[in-house]
């Protein structure tokens, strides 16, 4: 027997006594929410369902599967310690054929309706038979209600969803009704490059114990043509880790996060961003708490609203947006596409096929982006010191901040016109706090703007003047900023060739005028610098000056 089944029957309650049942799915993982915060331990019963059939569906990273399985597993020891019954199975298909004879034995089961599109679809045939109850998740802070009332109509604006949420909680509001401080965002004042100083913190360390090992060994067995490195001692596994995690990221993070919050660093991967994201995302930090308390903490304002726009407005708004377009299925010009892997490129780099992953994800791309993904999103060296930084730490930890995912991987998935739906999928793979309802929206509508101005109201690309001013990648990398990084080139080659579709977008007026003043010689220059990068790059060759 495992140490994890070891363990979890020493804590299962002895008594039988009857119990309300109900599904636990991967990321609700808190006793802090729903009936397991209000309802007496020794009258429910969770079921948690491990599932290798879905984690082999994607080629999702191998910290990711670890970070998944340790904590769900650990958490149900905890629940069962408290005195909740615990029924963990494993599932070797859709989670509906596990549910259902479950459902048959124990009654109707509860669940709170899942974050997932992709986990709610696969509960709807016992949904409409009665056997599973979808009762609210009380995880989100805000209500459809909310969103309604900040958008009228499309385009959804965040702007707009933040200014009304903020008015309706009363977060970080003065008694007047007006925002702290006198401001509602300090975005503009939190754009500093990150000199070096302060020193940024030193991520905290775990020490694993028999159950997090035993998975690291599962994954490490099963799992074994995943990508990724796994590192157990990075893991924040149960909720004693979690706490302790969150601790340390109120003390040595949030006070300096603002002015750095969009800061770039081949020396700091984390620099002062609390990487809270993968526990709030799987349940075992909720977000109302965080908010709470960050509100409550002596640090400066553009720190405290930073972090908490973070939570309040774009993690809840983005989540909206998924469910009110039906992840982009009812977005104008969104096709969908069946019967291919979802493995964001993986197989083509590899070598050797996926299995096919049918599903009707929707395929946008308002620019006309088809180009596959390039070896350099699988570890291939570019000779781009920014894109090679952010990969490599991608691939070492699941993670990298969101102004790196942002401004270097998704600038040049645009700059290149590589497939809107597979860079989306490889987001999706490859972080460890990825899910449907966060990266669609935050890959499809705001990295690529393969929706257009749905969401966001222009593309997110740069130069190598922007990549130079928020970074020190450039004081390694072989191309110099200033005189011939591809960079540049490619960025007015991006708006050359998508001029058509981008002239009139007001936010785009100046660019258009400097390119227009751009003399012609030089944009036949801007051209081959394309063609040339998007066939080294392509071919999984290293660019050089």
């Amino acid at each position: 027997m495992s140490h994890f089944k070891r363990a979890l029957s020493a804590a299962q309650p002895r008594k039988k006594t009857p119990r309300r049942w109900l599904f636990v799915p991967y990321d609700q993982l808190s006793d802090q929410i729903g009936p397991l915060a209000r309802e007496p331990a020794a009258t429910l019963g969770i079921i948690l369902v491990e599932n290798p059939w879905k984690a082999a569906r994607r080629p999702y990273h191998r910290q990711k599967l670890c970070a998944v399985l340790a904590n769900l597993r650990h958490f149900a020891v905890e629940q069962a310690e408290r005195g909740v019954a615990v029924r963990h199975v494993t599932a070797h298909g859709p989670y509906a054929e596990v549910l259902g004879p479950l459902a048959a034995e124990l009654g109707v089961i509860r669940v709170m309706e899942p974050a997932e599109r992709e986990l709610r679809r696969d509960l709807e045939p016992l949904t409409k038979t009665g056997a599973i109850e979808i009762i609210p998740h009380e995880g989100w802070i805000t209500t459809p209600a909310d969103f309604a009332a900040s958008q009228a109509a499309p385009p959804y604006r965040m702007d707009r969803f933040y200014r009304h949420v903020r008015k309706r909680t009363g977060v970080l509001m003065d008694k007047k009704g007006k925002p702290t401080g006198g401001k509602l965002s300090f975005d503009a004042e939190n754009r500093k490059r990150w000199p070096g100083t302060p020193p940024a913190p030193a991520l905290p360390r775990f020490e694993p114990d028999a159950i997090t090992r035993e998975v690291g060994e599962l994954v490490e067995t099963h799992f074994a043509t995943h990508p990724g490195t796994i590192d157990l001692a990075m893991l924040p596994a149960s909720a004693a880790d979690a706490e302790r995690y969150w601790a340390w990221a109120r003390a040595e993070c949030l006070p300096q996060f603002g002015p750095f919050e969009d800061a770039m660093s081949a020396r700091e991967r984390t620099l002062f961003h609390s990487r809270t994201s993968m526990l709030v995302n799987l349940g075992r930090l909720q977000p109302a708490r965080l908010v709470r308390e960050v509100e409550a903490m002596d640090i400066p304002l553009p720190s405290k609203e930073g972090f908490i726009r973070q939570l309040l407005g774009w993690r809840e708004f983005m989540r909206h947006v998924h469910v009110a377009t039906d992840g982009f299925r009812t977005a104008p010009g969104a096709d969908t596409a069946a019967d291919v892997a979802r493995d964001g490129g993986y197989a083509r780099w590899r070598g050797a096929p996926w299995p096919a992953n049918p599903d009707d994800s929707a395929t946008p791309s308002l620019l006309g982006a088809r180009a596959p993904l390039p070896p350099v999103y699988w570890g291939t060296e570019s000779g781009l010191a920014c894109v090679d930084s952010v990969v490599k730490s991608v691939w070492d930890e699941g993670y990298s901040h969101h102004i790196t995912r942002l401004m270097v991987l998704s600038n040049l998935a645009n700059l290149l016109d590589l497939s809107p739906r597979q860079l989306t999928d490889w987001f999706w793979v490859a972080y460890v706090d990825a899910y449907d309802w966060v990266v669609e929206p935050n890959v499809l509508a705001m990295g690529t703007w393969a929706v257009g101005d749905l969401v966001v109201t222009k593309p997110y690309v740069a130069s190598a003047n922007y990549i130079n001013n928020q970074s020190d990648y450039c004081r390694t990398c072989q191309f110099d900023p200033k005189k011939n990084c591809p960079l540049t080139p490619l960025y007015w080659a991006f708006f050359e060739r998508h001029r058509e579709v981008l002239r009139d977008n007001p936010r785009l007026f100046r660019v258009f005028l400097m390119l227009d003043k751009r003399p012609a010689a030089q944009r036949l220059i801007d051209a081959a610098a394309l063609t040339r990068v998007r066939d080294v790059l392509a071919a999984g060759g290293r660019l050089s000056p």
